[in-house]
């Protein structure tokens, strides 16, 4: 995949192709609500880019794992608010509602969440900086990271009959519900594809 440029020209497809899906609601009584931000920002050469976090060491759950920008949703909240809130709480970044170009799949993870993700699109003077509490770096993935032959990569475990996403990035494995939203990102919204994510697994240890 060539080097997308991030310009007026790539929100507007993305804006675009967002607006075509077809939402494909996800039966899950009984989950928390959670959300999260897909931020599409400048890798710092004019390329387009996505914002990954590495969450902080000392974090009683998920700790030292890549994710997104993102978290519970607070009682009476709004997948708006708190996809917004949890933007500014772990990488200082400050978006209004209308950074939001569209929405991705919802997705049930093993450990009990519901995570509704954004498509938000950061201006390439927007600050951003980790907070300590929560996160212990800031990454910038090129989109064409995302697009790598061989990548994602799909794999059969004996425990369930569905395959297991994870993308090798920055040296390592990252797993779903990341890796499954990377990837209807870049099959929904920058080729236009109409993938569901929802049934593609997390490995075991993730089962808690």
């Amino acid at each position: 995949m060539k080097r997308l440029r991030f310009d007026d020209a790539l929100r507007a497809a993305i804006t675009r192709n967002l607006a075509l899906r077809v939402a494909a609601p996800v039966h899950a009584p009984g989950l928390k609500r959670a959300a999260v931000c897909v931020v599409l920002t400048d890798d710092g050469e004019g390329g387009a880019a996505l914002v990954l976090t590495l969450r902080a060491q000392h974090l009683s759950a998920h700790s030292g794992q890549f994710a997104l920008p993102g978290g519970r949703m607070d009682a009476g909240e709004s997948a708006v608010d708190a996809a917004l809130r949890e933007a500014r709480e772990e990488i200082g970044l400050e978006l209004a509602p209308d950074a939001i170009l569209g929405w991705l799949d919802d997705y049930p993870t093993r450990s009990g969440y519901l995570i509704t993700p954004a498509v938000v699109w950061a201006p390439d003077n927007a600050a951003m900086s980790a907070n300590p509490t929560e996160v212990a770096k800031i990454y910038r993935v090129r989109l064409s990271e995302l697009s790598r032959p061989g990548s994602p990569e799909f794999v059969a475990i004996p425990e369930s009959d569905q395959p297991v996403i994870r993308y090798p990035l920055l040296g390592t494995l990252i797993h779903a519900p990341t890796a499954a939203v990377l990837y209807q990102f870049m099959e929904v919204a920058v080729h236009g594809h109409s993938t569901r994510v929802a049934h593609l697994e997390q490995p075991v240890w993730a089962w808690r």
